[in-house]
């Protein structure tokens, strides 16, 4: 048994720094839309559980949400309510993309790499969708793995990953495909918004730091972060602007570990001229205005510690004026 899979609708007051839980929705499958046997098969209500699914995006969509998952990789749909009403398979030019978790294939503790190309937990982490919501654009969180060059996709020493692009109409993905180049080795990409037709909002970070102090990089000790936050950036990108091998452009970023604060406005941290979000996972992006995002951080409850020593991390949310980034040409 695992934990149920629920959405959460909350408020966040800014002034107060409080945020108000309004409504939690449980995902349900009575209607056994779900392709293969769940954790509480037999029952009437079928709630989903993380044993059936690793849902990491969600998207609105006229009166359903569309959430992208990580596990087959899959996009479900659901009405309000959270009943299941299909599950997506990612098929793009007739070709499927499957990770050793995919329903069709045993679960061993540790599988061969070779028959999958989409790496265990690599997913559908980050998913966007198109200012008129005729589209999703599904991306993976890390590089897909290349069968014939025996390792993960990389070009010019730099590995990469995908979006795809999902029509909602036909719930069918099309050919188009974009490229997104990692500035190093090791990251992912975290989260995924469009904010115009063509330009959007990425968060790329690395998937071993978190902490900002006491810092002691490289020492064998514990009572210090031996490897402190490095690589946690929000930048934004053009779906437009691709080069000959078909990456999208990156225009700027903002480096989240050392964001301007000069209001002093930030809750946490040290509040000095810079606010860092040091977390191991920074992974929840919401544009909120023409000039503001919140993100939220995946606490990895109770495996990280990014702002205390030790002790688990708490859910943030936090806003951000990101209007220099937004206007970057």
């Amino acid at each position: 048994m695992d934990a149920l899979l629920m959405v959460h609708h909350v408020k966040a007051d800014w002034a107060s720094g409080k945020v108000k839980r309004l409504k939690t929705t449980f995902l349900h499958d009575p209607d056994r839309k779900v392709p293969f046997f769940i954790q509480n098969e037999n029952t009437s209500k079928r709630y989903l559980t993380g044993s059936d699914f690793d849902i990491e995006s969600i998207q609105r969509i006229g009166k359903e949400w569309w959430i992208g998952e990580e596990f087959g990789p899959y996009v479900l749909r659901t009405d309000e309510q959270g009943k299941v009403l299909g599950v997506i398979e990612t098929v793009v030019g007739g070709k499927s993309y499957q990770s050793p978790d995919h329903y069709l294939h045993a679960r061993p503790a540790t599988p061969a790499l070779l028959p999958f190309n989409v790496r265990r937990s690599g997913g559908f982490e980050p998913m966007a969708r198109a200012q008129d919501g005729s589209k999703v654009y599904p991306m993976f969180e890390w590089p897909l793995w290349d069968a014939q060059a025996n390792g993960y996709e990389s070009h010019k020493g730099k590995p990469y990953t995908r979006i795809l692009e999902l029509d909602v109409a036909s719930q069918r993905y099309s050919d188009r495909q974009w490229k997104y180049r990692f500035e190093q080795a090791g990251n992912v990409a975290a989260d995924f918004q469009l904010i115009g037709a063509t330009t959007g909002l990425v968060i790329e970070r690395d998937d071993a730091s978190e902490g900002v102090s006491p810092a002691c990089p490289g020492l064998p000790r514990t009572d210090c972060f031996t490897h402190p936050a490095q690589f946690k950036r929000l930048y934004k990108i053009d779906l437009a602007q691709t080069d000959e091998d078909g990456f999208v452009r990156k225009i700027a970023y903002i480096d989240l570990t050392r964001i301007a604060n000069p209001k002093g406005l930030a809750r946490l941290g040290d509040n000095g001229a810079n606010f860092a979000l040091p977390h191991l996972g920074p992974e929840g992006l919401a544009v909120v205005d023409d000039e503001h995002v919140a993100l939220v951080n995946d606490n990895n409850f109770p495996y990280s510690s990014g702002r205390t020593l030790g002790q688990p991390d708490h859910n943030e949310i936090t806003l951000l004026n990101v209007k220099a980034l937004i206007e970057a040409r």
